[in-house]
């Protein structure tokens, strides 16, 4: 079992689940989600986030899709999400994954929360539940979750529960976060893990504030493998001009509300998924989004080829 460290770096793609047009989970296309990301280059792969559908499964479903995807990652390491209203929920479904071999779960706090001290209580609540042998990612997604989390706040958590061992930096704006918690590491604090989401968005930016890599989906994950690779080289400028050449489809597939519809769309153009299904409720695209879409995809292919 490879389980995430505090030293884990590179490109966790934020998995689709794939669903037939009935509603029904997609097994086939599931084993071809998970030899596409590994195809382009994902180092490892999270599940059951929030673009993966995660509240329309049943728990039965959850524990299935990660079946199902561990058999085919051929021991790449996967991170379950495992966030729930409830710690039991969240303490049952970390069993049943861990158990099958999962590298991590994620944990997002739950919009309840208000106040530090009731973040800082929540998450040692959380490892309490899952054990201390569990590597723990805290997702900090203030634009859906709603909570707060300062980078003074992050630092208590992280003195106190070792378990938590990646943060999924998803504040925006938030690249001054990156480099203070750098910073309070070089002074003396342990080290975290942080990869990046808002479908990589800033990725360069995050990169060289200091970030390990991306957490997110986006549907060419070999973009944001090749912008950490060439960040981690030193690169910058060719990073830079990768990352451009992607951006009209990045800033596309982060609307609220169609974002995912989007991202099913091109998996499913590009072979990855057999259906762009969503399970309801769900947006859906119109053939003028369709268009919209195709037309950025032919761009992204002229602008390529002009940089090879």
């Amino acid at each position: 079992m490879t389980l995430i460290t505090a030293d884990s770096k590179g490109v966790f793609v934020i998995a689709v689940t794939p669903f037939t047009e009935t509603g029904a989970l997609d097994h086939a296309s599931i084993d071809r989600m998970v030899d596409f990301y590994e195809d382009k280059g994902a180092d490892g792969l999270t599940i059951l986030g929030m673009m993966g559908e995660a509240p329309k499964l049943t728990q039965a479903e959850s524990i299935e899709v990660t079946r199902r995807t561990m058999a085919r990652a051929g021991g790449k390491p996967v991170v379950v999400g495992v966030s729930a209203p409830g710690l039991a929920a969240i303490g049952e479904l970390t069993k049943a994954v861990m158990d099958l071999g999962a590298a991590g779960v994620m944990v997002a706090p739950p919009s309840t929360l208000r106040t530090d001290e009731q973040i800082i209580a929540y998450y040692r609540n959380v490892v309490e539940t899952v054990g201390e042998a569990v590597p723990v990612v805290l997702q900090d997604f203030p634009l859906s979750t709603g909570v707060q989390i300062s980078t003074k706040t992050l630092g208590v958590i992280f003195e106190a529960q070792p378990s938590i061992v990646m943060l999924k930096h998803e504040d925006w704006p938030g690249l001054q976060k990156i480099s203070d918690l750098r910073k309070a590491e070089a002074n003396g604090r342990r080290r975290i893990s942080i990869l990046c989401g808002n479908a990589g968005v800033f990725l360069p930016e995050e990169m060289q504030r200091g970030a390990d890599g991306a957490m997110t989906g986006f549907a060419y994950p070999e973009m944001m493998a090749d912008v950490v690779r060439l960040s981690n080289d030193g690169k910058l400028d060719a990073a830079q001009d990768l990352f451009d050449a992607y951006l009209p489809l990045v800033r596309y597939e982060q609307q609220p509300g169609v974002g995912l519809a989007v991202r099913k769309y091109i998996l499913a153009k590009r072979g990855a998924i057999a259906s762009a299904a969503q399970r309801r409720p769900g947006a859906s695209l119109n053939a003028a989004a369709m268009a919209e879409i195709d037309r950025l995809i032919a761009r992204q292919t002229r602008k390529l080829e002009a940089l090879a």
